[in-house]
């Protein structure tokens, strides 16, 4: 009888566990859903809301549909295709710097073989990036500045004699993407680190064994494996790029008007929606400025294999 009872007792707890894994399994999805529920109705509300009201906007006057009249008039606007320029030569220029300072940055870092100075330096790399963005540009208003420049030398050998000059038009670009990168760079080489920590070290002994340098293992082995990331930061970065607004809108109030209030392409948006009170047309720049970065984005997922299977 006693085994009899004992095999009964196996099986009832037997048949119980499958419904207990499902009720963890079941708690476990309600958790999921209570942390996500908030960041759905925030997507909700101050993302998926407003987008489909600027395309509402972008395609009316005075609430009657008016096609592409919006998008007519901006293209045909003296100051659009300026802004797009200067845009475009930011992000050319932010871009390359980002990428190949970044990547080599961080292969730098991962080779020092003292863990304290590597992650001393991952720390110093970071902390610019806890300023906001218009706290940094404060900041490198006085940087720019030969008069109270800590690098005044510097400024002085590249023939920057003021800060009227050190914002120029032809070195603005530049100016912009340094103020940029040494920004948000910390962050990037922080992820990039983690990175290179997932690669096999077995690969990279390997590479040693058959006579492979630094150089050549980080060109042959560690940057194709990066290939994922770096495609990553560089979707993150280029969306990032296109809203470009605080650091010109600072920028041109210290200049006091050497660098126009209508720049970039957010500043132009600003100006059709707060000076002009037009929204529908400041609306169109929106959903232009959406549509190129998807469209890129796009490119750079299937470019860069970023949702691709080892």
């Amino acid at each position: 009888m006693s085994t009899i009872d004992n095999s009964a007792a196996t099986a009832a707890v037997a048949l119980e566990r499958p419904k207990k894994g499902m009720s963890i399994e079941r708690a476990q999805g309600r958790i999921g859903v209570l942390f996500a529920t908030p960041y759905t109705l925030f997507l909700i509300a101050f993302g998926i809301l407003p987008a489909l009201y600027a395309i509402y906007l972008a395609f009316t006057k005075k609430g009657a549909f008016v096609g592409f009249d919006n998008f007519l008039k901006v293209f045909k606007d003296y100051r659009f295709w300026p802004a797009v320029e200067h845009v475009g030569i930011f992000i050319v220029v932010w871009l390359v710097l980002l990428v190949v300072l970044v990547v080599t940055l961080a292969i730098l870092v991962h080779s020092i073989g003292l863990r304290w100075f590597s992650g001393t330096m991952r720390f110093v790399y970071y902390i610019p990036g806890a300023l906001a963005g218009a706290s940094s540009v404060m900041l490198w208003l006085f940087v720019l500045d030969p008069t109270v420049s800590p690098v005044s030398w510097l400024l002085q050998a590249l023939g920057i004699e003021s800060f009227v000059g050190a914002v120029d038009a032809s070195r603005l670009p530049i100016v912009l993407a340094v103020i940029a990168f040494w920004t948000g760079a910390g962050g990037w080489i922080v992820i990039m680190y983690g990175a290179l920590n997932n690669i096999s070290k077995d690969v990279i002994e390997a590479a040693r064994v058959d006579g492979a340098g630094p150089v050549r293992i980080a060109w042959s082995i560690q940057i194709p494996l990066m290939r994922k990331w770096i495609a990553y930061m560089v979707i993150m970065s280029f969306a990032g790029g296109t809203q470009l607004f605080v650091e010109p809108r600072v920028l041109a109030q210290a200049s006091r008007g050497v660098v126009g209030q209508d720049y970039s392409l957010n500043q132009l948006a600003f100006l059709y929606a707060f000076k002009q009170n037009d929204f529908n047309g400041s609306a169109a720049i929106s959903l232009v400025l959406l549509a190129v970065a998807v469209t890129l984005s796009i490119y750079f997922v299937f470019k860069g294999g970023l949702f691709e299977r080892a």
